[in-house]
């Protein structure tokens, strides 16, 4: 893995998903500076899962669509779209819990916990299984992390029991309709 985050980019998809990083850099610097801690702190948990690509070896083209996902999902909170565009929150939860399940499957697959897409053996109907579970665990983490800001740092974030299970919901039905690019699309570089 170490090997493919020093691995120059090679292409202009591969330089794009490189620039895609510096923006989420230069997004928690910018927020630092002109805005609140609080909106740094939020763009500042989009950095690591934005690194996440590298390492794993994925294509270019999947690379920059979940990196594009990660960024508009933290500028969504920044901007507080999710308050302000009507079902926004649930488009978002749908795609980034979507492309969030099946980077934590190929990364259990990198350590050979589960099948890798490329191996013969795979079946898709396990990629199912298993990419909607890993949704609905990580929208049950995102559900405690904005719980936990909201009790411990500020009671702007907006928090209702109705809002964490639909949230839940849509990220679980995300991650079950993103599992089908597990089993049907070439995720991982052949080199990777």
């Amino acid at each position: 893995m170490i090997e493919n985050f020093l691995r120059p980019p090679r292409t202009a998809g591969e330089w794009a998903a490189d620039a895609l990083r510096v923006v989420g850099l230069l997004s928690v610097i910018g927020a630092a500076i002109w805005s609140t801690a609080t909106d740094a702190g939020i763009l500042a948990l989009a950095l690591p899962a934005l690194l996440i690509p590298r390492f794993l070896g994925v294509r270019s083209w999947f690379d920059i669509a979940y990196s594009v996902t990660v960024l508009v999902a933290a500028w969504s909170n920044v901007l507080d779209l999710y308050r302000t565009l009507a079902e926004w929150d649930l488009v978002a939860h749908f795609v980034c819990t979507g492309v969030l399940a099946v980077v934590a499957y190929l990364g259990l697959a990198r350590f050979s916990i589960v099948t890798d897409p490329r191996d013969p053996a795979f079946r898709g109907r396990t990629a199912l299984v298993l990419v909607t579970v890993l949704g609905l665990a990580a929208s049950a983490v995102w559900e405690m992390i904005e719980w936990a800001g909201y009790v411990f740092i500020t009671d702007e974030i907006f928090v209702t029991y109705p809002d964490t299970i639909g949230d839940m919901a849509i990220g679980g039905l995300g991650a079950a309709a993103a599992s089908v690019l597990v089993g049907r699309a070439r995720l991982l570089r052949p080199d990777a």
